[in-house]
């Protein structure tokens, strides 16, 4: 991989040398003085967790939210940012910037991870205590590669800290490969992480977070069994949390995505962000750089002190009323995903007529943004990005029971997250496709913003026919053939002489 690939918190000094004395100048870390404790592992594994989201080479970062949501029938990114437009419409190429930042960000966590892995055996600490801390280090291995297969397929598989520079340049693994190295390093984390941690620890991974994401790298290939009896480790037949864990369901669906919220029992795996650090959200990896993100500040209206970048499309605006709840209301989830002109609509403590709607959108994004203040002005929002939530083990264990034609067995589980909405149980009697319709529909409205509808539709078979069959600006231009994956960035085939381009690009 790319040489420029560095430790971030390594600094190693060759200056002070004389013919008879070695002199170390003991305020600087050296490769000799670190790895000797947990507290170094600690740091190593905090710069690994840190790349997660990094603002632009993070897959929780701004422009890691943009591209994961870009891309679907549900959003749109308008032309502010040439990149971000490209991905949007389907007109990106190899050279695109935002992409290649991902590539080199997986990368990044990749390096950092094997470093833990490799130096940790070394280190003052107890076996048991390695044997976690390595299986944390693992599962963030696993994380960068299951996100590594969804968005490139074919890639270079690297479990070692490379030694010389030749061992940067490897080439390409099949994508089977790749799931397989997924699949081995979170059996692992599962068998080594803890259930949950003390307080002061909140938001590391734990074995709930590597048996939901070994589930969903199952359901992901379509080995339903597997990932069934992944999913049945968390949660019980009805739905209901199974022990030792408790994840749940929280009762106000739109709690989730608000910063005094976070870490709670639904969020299995959650990318914590602060208003700490410094004050400048940009300011690369230095004690400069806020540790919250730019995300909610890019994407709210220009009447709050936001960029406008992005919006939901007209399709998902029509999907979030497909279903009035027993009421007779809007989904709740709507209210909170989007916001849109409807009597006393309030946005920013503002009415919503105070509002311009842009490109003949009919609603704006509200998820994930601070809302309850009166703007963004700040430029950091302190709201974790949700990377897994027991809402989406609900639905992936009803999608690996309905695609083994269990579908009683899956009802319990989607009626949870209907219910929840304040919707009715489903009817009973759906045939296969028709109950796989309905899931289709909950994870549409349950998951938007959050990264998940390109790959739902791409997983299902779906990709071409739901983008075309839409308001989506671009959709001439996507070519399934191209377009369910990334190119490899040109830059690493400029850099790496192993590397060969994905097909058709």
């Amino acid at each position: 991989m790319k040489n420029y690939i560095y430790i971030l918190f390594l600094a190693i000094t060759l200056n002070g040398c004389t013919d008879d004395l070695e002199q170390v100048n003991p305020n600087v870390i050296t490769k000799e003085s670190f790895w000797e404790n947990e507290s170094d592992v600690l740091s190593g594994l905090a710069a690994t967790y840190k790349v997660l989201r990094d603002v632009n080479n993070g897959y929780w970062g701004v422009r890691g939210i943009e591209l994961t949501n870009g891309r679907g029938d549900d959003f749109f990114i308008r032309n502010d940012v040439r990149a971000l437009y490209q991905l949007s419409t389907f007109t990106n190429d190899p050279t695109t910037g935002t992409p290649a930042s991902m590539f080199a960000g997986f990368y990044t966590g990749i390096f950092r991870a094997n470093q833990v892995i490799k130096n940790t055996p070394d280190a003052d600490i107890s076996e048991e205590k390695k044997a976690q801390l390595i299986a944390e280090a693992k599962f963030l291995r696993a994380l960068n590669y299951f996100h590594l297969a969804i968005n490139f397929g074919d890639v270079p598989i690297i479990t070692h800290v490379p030694e010389t520079r030749e061992d940067y340049f490897v080439a390409k693994s099949p994508e089977t490969e790749v799931w397989t190295q997924v699949e081995n390093d979170l059996k692992e984390a599962k068998s080594n992480l803890p259930v949950n941690y003390p307080p002061e620890w909140v938001g590391r991974a734990t074995k709930g977070a590597a048996i939901g994401y070994l589930g969903k790298a199952y359901l992901y290939q379509e080995k339903w069994p597997e990932a069934e009896t992944e999913f049945a480790l968390l949660a019980k037949p009805d739905g209901s949390p199974k022990a030792p864990f408790n994840y749940d369901l929280l009762e106000n669906y739109g709690d989730n995505f608000i910063a005094e919220y976070d870490n709670n029992k639904e969020s299995l795996f959650g990318i914590q962000n602060q208003n700490v650090g410094g004050t400048n959200p940009w300011a690369g990896e230095n004690a400069n750089e806020s540790q919250g993100v730019t995300t909610a500040q890019e994407f709210a209206p220009t009447e709050v002190g936001g960029w406008f970048e992005a919006f939901p499309t007209n399709k998902m605006f029509q999907e979030f009323q497909k279903e009035k709840t027993i009421n007779g209301d809007f989904d709740p989830r709507m209210y909170a995903s989007i916001v849109w002109d409807y009597p006393g609509a309030t946005f920013y403590n503002k009415p919503f007529s105070d509002f311009t709607l842009q490109f003949g959108f009919n609603s704006l994004i509200k998820k994930y943004q601070n809302y309850q203040d009166d703007n963004e002005g700040i430029w950091i929002s302190n709201i974790n990005e949700k990377g897994l939530r027991f809402a989406d083990i609900l639905l992936m264990y009803a999608e690996a029971l309905t695609m083994q034609g269990k579908v009683s067995e899956a009802y319990p589980l989607v009626n949870r997250i209907r219910n929840r909405a304040n919707l009715p149980d489903l009817q009973e009697g759906l045939s296969q496709e028709a109950f796989m319709a309905e899931i289709r529909h909950q994870r549409m409205v349950e998951f938007f913003r959050e990264g998940l509808r390109f790959y739902d539709l791409k997983r299902w078979g779906l990709l071409e026919e739901e983008i075309m069959n839409s308001d989506k600006v671009g959709k001439e231009f996507f070519d399934l053939a191209k377009n369910e994956f990334f190119p490899i960035p040109q830059n690493e085939l400029n850099t790496n002489p192993k590397m060969d381009q994905n097909p058709n690009w």
